[in-house]
């Protein structure tokens, strides 16, 4: 093998990662958040675990990927230990659906329709059309569709040229002694291990060793103990994911190790015995692309099955690996789900952000509305909590954002994309309300402590003016907790209203105020009451119009709400006229 032999083999190998990893990420975008919802759904039985960690594996052709995603399951406290076993050991026999796609390069026949199954065949008719979405198509999914076809295009193209690449290899009898070396069990398990450690990917060394059975020389004796050893070297992305994590994120890693190191001696140890007393006629035949996918299928499902009965047994084992100390304490952290493994995973990184603003909006709410209370009811320990929760506020905020911009950074698809900035221009908001809460408990405060009060007539507009803004921050939250756009289409209308109520209400205090009826202190106190609960709506109106602009893929802000206000907007018009019915103040004339 020359120079240029090794380099088209570097090539193919090259084209064949960068298409696995393609196909993945297509896979992975199309699928969206529906993986993180997926693996939510885990129970106590440990065949729905396997089943949904088999699945989610073969989506995203990753038992390493599912595997560090489960690790930062656990460490957020999102899944438990007995959960996580069993996706782990689905995920192992997900993992073996790529060796089935990759043995397709190795079907042999001359009739049409075996000619059609030969990847050569079909692979350049599906490069085609995933180019033709790629470059033509305007909706992400069909992109994603793409991204899928050409991955899988050109991760067929790589096999087939590091296949034709090491051909040449069958006629070397040192590369023949090399590989014979390997059917030596232990030295065929290292080098295993060593392979995927280095490139973390079982699938894509497996790949590699399909790939080498176009010379002929790679044996099943040979085969065996490498792909034991693969099993056991993708287990070493686990592990690195686990540095730094909690003490059960680790022990979910270790249960991933136990599992395939386990598992691999007892396969190796029963295997062996039993060809010994009855030998194998196929073990030191040549191996094929179709024979080593069986061989990895095989171990990861014997490995299931005699693992399954013992499922506390490898839980208990990782205890014991990683024990609990007397003095351990295990504080609650809400902000563990945003854990950075899950940024390589863009979908599901983006449910837990959308958890944690979710949080932090009903946080802002609850402050507000106690805040408000203080208004009728003042008491200092309100006032305390008040200021703790826009604390806490502040803290979502550099967290979350914080994270949404790592996240921002990542392969995100458009929606994914218009969801991080949504959430970024909608944290601010949650945050400003909070702000707006300290300011109307410090007016409360001020009251009770100069010992102020408003007038009867003032306390009646203020009471109807609160009714008005809680209806409009729960709108505003609640559309966003749901992402229910027609609820944030009321919000604009109910704005507008709350507008004319400040309006009003300063205007009606000017009155009383010049006929004796009102102070000027108490007139600088009403003042900043209604400018804070007008800035609240402002930013409640903020909150609805960022949903429905990243809805309708529209992002002029004041052109929005201009043809949103137009008269011939029937819709907006009605929603003005009820809301306007609804907090109607009394009559001026009465209140005078």
């Amino acid at each position: 093998m020359d120079i240029f032999g090794i380099l088209t083999m570097v090539g193919g190998l090259a084209l064949f990662l960068f298409g696995m990893n393609a196909m993945g990420q297509g896979l992975e975008k199309l699928s969206g958040s529906r993986l993180e919802r997926i693996l939510e759904k885990m129970t106590s039985n440990p065949f729905k675990a396997i089943m949904l960690g088999a699945l989610v594996t073969a989506v995203i052709q990753s038992s390493s990927a599912t595997t560090v995603m489960v690790v930062g399951f656990v460490n957020s406290g999102i899944m438990r230990l007995s959960q996580a076993i069993g996706v782990i050991m689905g995920a192992n026999i997900g993992t073996t659906m790529t060796s089935w796609l990759l043995s397709l390069t190795g079907i042999q026949g001359e009739s049409i329709f075996m000619q059609l199954l030969k990847p050569t065949s079909f692979t350049p008719i599906l490069a085609i059309i995933g180019i033709f979405f790629i470059m033509m198509s305007k909706s992400s999914k069909k992109k994603d569709i793409g991204t899928i076809l050409m991955g899988f295009a050109i991760l067929m193209f790589g096999m087939e040229t590091m296949s034709s690449a090491v051909a040449p290899l069958a006629d070397n009898e040192q590369f023949k002694s090399i590989l014979t070396m390997f059917s030596n069990p232990v030295l065929g398990v290292i080098a295993g291990a060593v392979l995927t450690a280095v490139i973390q990917s079982s699938s894509a060394s497996v790949g590699i060793l399909q790939a080498m059975c176009a010379t002929g020389a790679v044996t099943y004796s040979t085969a065996l103990p490498i792909i034991m050893g693969q099993n056991i070297g993708t287990c070493v992305t686990a592990l690195l994911s686990a540095i730094g994590a909690n003490k059960n994120a680790k022990r979910a890693a270790l249960v991933h190790l136990y599992f395939n190191l386990i598992g691999t001696i007892v396969f190796m140890v029963l295997f062996y015995i039993i060809n010994a007393i009855f030998p194998f006629e196929f073990f030191e035949q040549s191996a094929n692309q179709a024979g080593i996918a069986i061989m990895h299928s095989v171990f990861n499902i014997f490995a299931t099955i005699v693992w399954l009965p013992f499922m506390k047994l490898l839980e208990k084992l990782a205890y014991i690996s990683v024990r609990d100390k007397k003095d351990d304490s295990a504080p609650t952290n809400e902000f563990q789900i945003l854990d950075p493994r899950f940024l390589a995973t863009p979908s599901v990184a983006l449910e837990q952000c959308k958890s944690i603003a979710v949080r932090m909006a009903d946080c802002a709410r609850d402050t507000l509305k106690l805040s408000m209370g203080l208004m009728s009811k003042y008491n200092d320990r309100d006032v305390e909590i008040v200021n703790e929760n826009e604390e806490k506020v502040d803290v979502y905020e550099d967290k979350l954002g914080s994270y949404l911009l790592q996240l921002g950074s990542k392969n995100l698809t458009p929606g994914d994309s218009q969801t991080v900035n949504m959430l970024l221009h909608c944290i601010s908001d949650f945050e400003r309300i909070s702000d707006h809460a300290v300011n109307i408990s410090e007016c409360a405060k001020e009251m009770h402590t100069k010992g102020l009060s408003f007038s009867k007539k003032a306390i009646e507009e203020i009471h109807i003016f609160n009714g008005a803004l809680n209806e409009i921050l729960d709108t505003a939250i609640t559309a966003f907790e749901h992402g229910d756009i027609e609820q944030a289409k009321s919000v604009e209308p109910l704005e507008e209203v709350i507008d004319n109520l400040r309006t009003e209400i300063r205007n009606r205090h000017v009155k009383r105020l010049r006929k004796g009826k009102c102070t000027i202190e108490m007139g600088f106190v009403l003042t900043d009451l209604i400018t804070n609960y007008e800035r609240v709506a402002d930013h409640c109106s903020n909150i609805a119009v960022c949903m429905i602009q990243i809805h309708d893929n529209s992002f002029d802000t004041h052109s929005y709400i201009s043809d949103l206000k137009a008269t011939n907007n029937e819709e907006f018009r009605r929603k003005f006229t009820v809301f306007s019915e609804k907090y109607m103040l009394p009559d001026a004339k009465k209140t005078d």
